[in-house]
């Protein structure tokens, strides 16, 4: 079965790469992602994933389509992925010192048309920032077109107290569950 990935992320498919799969194609859904009016974090994750997937899979008949959303959020709060450095400055600030959650949906779309999906939440824990610690996480430009404003994987490592969940959650694909999923639609992996 051909597998797409609804996702330009390169850190996806590099995620992918390390359970020992390689998508036969590369498709990104470009769906409107703007929360519906009080949507909550959890729902909203898992809704983009699916239309994500849905889009993908209308395009693909008869392929497997796995795709995924990560929302950071504060409390009821979902944080805008940081497009400018004012964006990523509000997003560290507001998270300095305090624990959020990184939710992180994979909507896996089988040939048959049959979707499946998981969410992964975890815990992260920033340790109060500095302005000096900021404006060098800003200057670095990690944080542009991150959920939040950061990247677990660079430079903001070094600015995490603590984590509770999937690191490969955190970066954007939750590998436990997307090889489940995988496994459960005839997918092989490793």
């Amino acid at each position: 079965m051909r597998l797409i990935l609804a996702s330009a992320s390169p850190r996806r498919l590099d995620l992918l790469a390390q359970i020992g799969i390689t998508p036969h194609a590369v498709d990104p859904a470009d769906i409107d992602e703007t929360p519906g009016k009080a949507e909550q974090p959890a729902p909203y994750a898992v809704r983009m994933a699916a239309e994500k997937g849905a889009i993908v899979a209308a395009r693909h008949p008869g392929c497997a389509v796995l795709s995924g959303d990560t929302v950071v959020a504060c409390g009821r709060r979902i944080l805008p992925k940081a497009e400018d450095e004012a964006t990523a400055r509000q997003c560290l600030a507001l998270l300095s010192g305090r624990r959020h959650r990184v939710l992180s949906a994979v909507t896996l779309i089988d040939g048959a048309g049959v979707a499946r999906h998981r969410l992964s939440t975890s815990i992260v824990t920033f340790k109060p920032l500095h302005e000096d610690e900021i404006a060098a996480y800003l200057a670095s430009g990690e944080w542009h077109g991150k959920a939040g404003g950061y990247a677990i994987q660079g430079r903001a490592a070094g600015l995490i107290r603590a984590m509770q969940g999937s690191p490969s959650g955190v970066i954007g694909l939750p590998l436990y569950e997307t090889r489940a999923l995988l496994r459960a639609a005839g997918v092989p992996c490793d």
